[in-house]
Parts: C-alpha cells; structure tokens; sequence
C-alpha cells in the first residue's frame, strides 16, 4: 500500500471517527434540552441514526476480523433503515411548528414507513435480499442485493417528501428571521441521510479502498461534518425558550469545548500513532504528551478566542454594548458571602495590626442594627448591643468632622462609627451605616485614631466601602429579583406569532399563567411584601382575582394583591390555637414570619425548631401551596 493510499485511509478513518462524535454530542447535547418538544425529539431520533451508523462505520475502519466486521456492517443499517423515515418525521414536527398540524394522514405515513425500516433491518440482519456481503482483501464491501431498488424508493420517497414538507413550513413563516432560520434547516436537511447511505453499493467489490474511492467517502464526510454543524443550529432553535442569541452562545461553547475537543485528540491519536520517529520517540510514545498538549493548548486557544467568536457570530450593534454592561455588572456584583469574607478578612487584619483579639462589625443595612462580622470571643451578650438603643443612637450622633478622634467607650470595647460614602444627609452630612468594635486595651488605640494618615484609618475604610457595597448589591439583588419573574415573552411564545396559525391552533386571547412562571411572581410579591419591585409591578396585579379585589373593596392595585396574598395565607391557617412547633401549621407559620412579619431567617428557624436548609425547603412548599391556590380562584373566575 503506497504512502498516498495509506494517509487518505488514515484520515479516513479520523473523519469517519470525528463524525461519530460529533453526532453523538449533538445527540447528548439535545437530550438535555426541552424533550417534550417535537422537533427536539425527532431531531434526536435522525442524530441517533447518525451516531448509530458512524459508531459502526469507525468500529470497521479500525481493522477487526471478518465475523466482526460483518456483524458491524449489518448492525450500521439500523441508522441505515430508519434514517429516511426519521428525516420525515422531522419534517412533519416543524410542519406542525408552523401551525399545520397533521389530521391523521401524515401520522399514518409516519407509522407506515417506520415499519418499513424495520422491515429492512430485519431482512439485513437475517438473509442477504437486500444487501450482500462480500469478502474483498480480508475486508468486506457491501453489494446490492435483489430487493435493494425497494429501499432507494423507500429512501428517495421519505426523503423527497420530507424535503417538500420543510418548504411548506419556511413558506408559512412570516418573520424573516425565522425564515432565515428555516431556509438554513433547509439546506442542509437531507445532509444525515445523504451521509450514512452505502456509496460503496455504487461501485465494484474493493473499489471504496481506492485511491478514488477514498478521495469521494473523504470529501463526503467533511461535507457531513460541516453541514451536521451548520443543521445543529436551526434545529435546537425550534422548542428553545431561550432567544436566539442564547442558543447560539451555548452551541458555541458547546462544539468548541466539547466535540472540537475530541476531535483534535483523536488527529493526534491516529496520526502520532502511525509515526516512526517523533522527536527521536516511536510513535505510539509520543501520543499520550501530545494529546495532552494539544487539548491544553485549544483550550487555551478556545479561552483566549471565544469572546471574539461571540463578537463576531452572535453580538451585534447596539447587542455588544448591552451585553458588555450585563458582563461588567456581573463580573463586578459580588454576594453577601463575598463581601462578608472580605469584612472578616479586613477586620482580622485591623486585630493584628492592633494586637488585640477580639473585635465586630455591626451594619444598619436593614434599619436595625446586625452583627456583620465577629473576631474571637466577645463576652458580652449580642442583644445587650443591638437593643440598647440609646448606645446605637450615641454612635449614631457622632460628629463626622472629628472622625479621627470619635468613637465610644463601651464593656471593654471602642465604638467606631462606620459612615457611607455615598449616602448624606441634607446636610450633606455622610450617614452612619455601621459600628466597628474594638478591644480597647491597651493605648495604641486612641493614639491610631488620632492619627489621620494611620493605617488604622485605612482599614476603616475599607470595611466602610464594604459597608456600602453590601447595601448597594442588596438594591441591586432586590430590584433584579422583583422583576425578572415578571418577564413572560419567551421564545416558545414568539413562535405563535412568527408563523401561520391553523384555525385550530389560534392564540388565546387570556391564556392562564404558566404555574412556573405563577410560582416566580408570587415568591417575588411575598419577599417584597411591604414594599419594592416585585409587587409593585408585578403581573400578578392582572389576574382576574386580584382586579375583583379592587371592584369590591375599592383598594389600589397593590393593596388587592396584599389583600389576595394575605387571605390565601389565612386559608391555610389551622383551626385552634396557634402552635410553633405543629406540623400542621407549619406551612401557615412559615409564610406568617418569613413573609407578613419580615422575620429573618434565622429567628424563623430558631422559632419553628428548624434547620436553615429545612425552612428553606419548606418555605418553597408553603409558597407552591399558595401559587396552586391563587391559580385554582383565577381558573374558576375564568369559568
């Protein structure tokens, strides 16, 4: 075998490879999105067939025995035989996508021809009618057999009619978009049935191992693995309730991290392997270093390059500008974990520098005094500060102006007053948004305060900064959740709008809330209950039920949705005396003080003899129970 015929058989053997595993992480990539979609699904049936039969074929290409390779050659046509009815039960999914769903014709043909796919699996699998197997050269080339003209009716047939169904669909598009999008589909839909059909039935035993014949299955399969590609982004835009720009970004990601990745191994692998001498190695010694490097360097590669792939295939315009500022806002906005590490680690640093021990920091975030951070041991009872209002209101009045000499003796402690940054008074006197404690045994303390330049005074003001942020990330965090449960347009409803609908597929005009979306609005109503975004403007002010309370008792907007949430809760409110420890009144409990009485979370657990992690269980329970109630009065409204 010459050097030609044997690099051809080489990259052969890695496209054929290559293609397998694009197909089957396309395949995965699809199981894990929304299944319940028909597109989704049948599009998962055509990849199956792909995978299955390019599985087969790589299995082949590695060489086994006779016996093997006949048994893999017969177990490749089951992606073979189902592969055109596959490709038109596809088409009828994105046909009825478009609002043409099938009367009971097209599902008949669907069944019909599923059959015949399994008719001709079983007749490979069980005699040589269809196809023969011949022995060529300690290999095997498949043969037309005497019913072989059946299946290209059976496949041009499935095929053809699949072709015009998706033309039918794009010319109910009414969008260019999705025009655009079904026109891609378009071109390349037939691509997996062109790809797994036996060429070699076309030419003479023996004949696929020449130099041509290599030339044109080569060709083919990097024509098979650009189009898989191209068809993937269409596909899993059908069904997505993503936007566009998401689909694409996921994809992205997806084929460059996970099927370039394991193709690029697998160059490696098949052409290293080969090799006599690399760099004074044998070959197959100097594949396990290179695939390691190679997969470090593209994902280096990939790291480095993919926020310009982003740039250049998904962002657009005005889009790049908006998705920078979403990026830098969240790449900037750290948790309250985050920022209390950074307090904990500012506060500790603060009791090295003065050689003491024990030290706290107390916030006025949420209008009363919380311990933020603690350093060591206190010795004193935490209520015995944060409900002595006078001390706090002594702290509270200090004289901004003489900050470098202002703090208050107070159990073996010094109460430094905490002021923002960016939140003044009329006066444009700086707010006091905290305390900080420190242990005032010795005289370094006062003799660091006094001095404007300490570093003492640095660390002051980092803890204030931290102090800031907390409050400013916690509007931030306040505001993003009380609206984003009141986005509703999702993708899958733009689609009752971008094609031709039936006439027994109209848009509802009132259409219920989806329970999710329902859960979301009701979580972000009770959480700003006494006030914020996500009850002010909140759709659930649209129902039915809520505009009822507004008729009957003559109460603003936002009052009625109170008054809606509050006697759903009292609906579940047990009979007889209130009980904390109960399990009946558990889900009544928990709405009451979490929620009515804005409870923090700890007391609430301490009270209900709880853990955290099991009143945030059961608290997701409780506001379930009051969204299925809430969607049982506006359905019987709606009667």
């Amino acid at each position: 075998m010459d050097l030609g015929t044997t690099l051809l058989l080489t990259i052969n053997e890695t496209l054929t490879a290559g293609t397998a595993i694009i197909a089957l992480s396309l395949l995965l990539f699809n199981l894990t999105r929304n299944l319940t979609n028909r597109v989704a699904k049948t599009s998962a049936v055509v990849l199956a067939c792909v995978t299955v039969a390019y599985i087969a074929d790589a299995y082949i290409s590695l060489g086994p025995d006779i016996n093997a390779h006949r048994i893999a050659s017969r177990l490749q046509w089951i992606g073979i035989a189902f592969i055109p009815v596959a490709i038109y039960h596809l088409s009828d999914a994105l046909l009825a996508t478009t609002g043409l769903p099938s009367r009971g014709r097209r599902k008949r043909v669907i069944r019909i021809l599923y059959l015949i796919g399994s008719a001709f699996l079983v007749l490979v699998a069980f005699s040589d009618n269809l196809v023969v197997f011949v022995e060529v050269s300690d290999s095997i080339s498949i043969q037309a057999g005497s019913i072989f003209p059946l299946y290209m009716v059976y496949f041009l047939g499935a095929n053809g009619f699949a072709f015009y169904n998706v033309q039918r669909a794009r010319k109910r598009c009414l969008t260019s978009g999705t025009e655009r999008r079904m026109g891609y589909l378009q071109t390349a839909f037939l691509t997996p049935a062109i790809g797994i059909f036996p060429y070699s039935i076309l030419l003479n035993p023996g004949d696929e191992f020449s130099l041509f014949g290599l030339l044109m299955i080569n060709t083919a399969n990097i024509i098979i693995i650009l189009m898989l590609v191209f068809l993937s982004y269409p596909l899993y835009f059908f069904g997505s309730d993503i936007p566009d720009r998401l689909v694409k970004k996921q994809l992205l990601d997806f084929l460059l991290r996970g099927p370039a990745t394991g193709f690029i191994a697998l160059a490696v692998i098949n052409f290293t392997t080969q090799a006599v001498r690399i760099f004074s190695l044998p070959g197959e010694a100097f594949t396990p270093p290179a695939v390691v490097t190679s997969v470090l360097l593209w994902q280096w590669f990939v790291s480095l390059s993919l926020p310009y792939f982003e740039k250049f295939f998904i962002y657009r315009d005005e889009d790049t500008e908006q998705i920078t500022k979403l990026q830098t806002l969240s790449e900037k906005v750290l948790t309250h974990h985050d920022l209390t590490q950074l307090i904990e680690a500012t506060t500790e640093s603060i009791c090295d520098f003065l050689r003491i021990d024990r030290a706290f920091v107390v916030t006025f975030e949420n209008k009363e005094p919380e311990f933020v951070q603690k350093i060591g041991t206190l010795g004193f009872d935490d209520n015995a500060l944060l409900n002595d209002t006078e001390l706090i209101q002594s702290v509270d009045n200090l004289d901004f102006e003489a900050l470098h000499t202002n703090y208050i003796d107070w159990n073996d402690f010094a109460l430094v007053p905490l002021f923002s940054k960016r939140l003044t008074t009329d006066n444009h006197v700086p707010f006091t948004i905290g305390i900080l404690g420190l242990l005032n045994s010795t005289d370094r303390l006062e003799q660091e305060l006094e001095e404007e330049t300490s570093l003492l005074q640095a660390f002051i003001d980092r803890v204030e900064q931290s102090l800031d942020d907390m409050q400013v990330q916690t509007e931030i965090y306040n505001v993003v959740e009380g609206l984003l449960p009141q986005l509703q347009m999702t993708r899958s409803r733009a689609e009752e709008v971008e094609y031709l609908q039936s006439s027994t597929s109209l848009l509802q005009i009132d259409p219920l809330p989806q329970r999710e979306e329902l859960y979301e609005q009701v979580r972000a109503a009770l959480r700003h209950y006494w006030g914020g975004s996500g009850i002010s403007q909140s759709n659930l002010i649209q129902l039915n039920v809520v505009q009822q309370f507004v008729e009957d008792d003559e109460e603003s907007s936002i009052n009625a949705l109170r008054k809606l949430l509050e006697d759903t809760i009292d609906s579940l409110k047990p009979e007889g005396e209130r009980k904390m420890a109960s399990p009946e009144w558990t889900l009544y409990n928990i709405l009451q003080l979490r929620f009515l009485e804005k409870k923090k979370v700890r007391d609430v657990a301490r009270r209900l003899s709880m853990s955290e992690a099991d009143l945030y269980r059961k608290q997701r329970v409780a506001i379930e129970t009051v969204t299925d109630l809430i969607l049982k009065q506006e359905k019987e409204l709606r009667l």
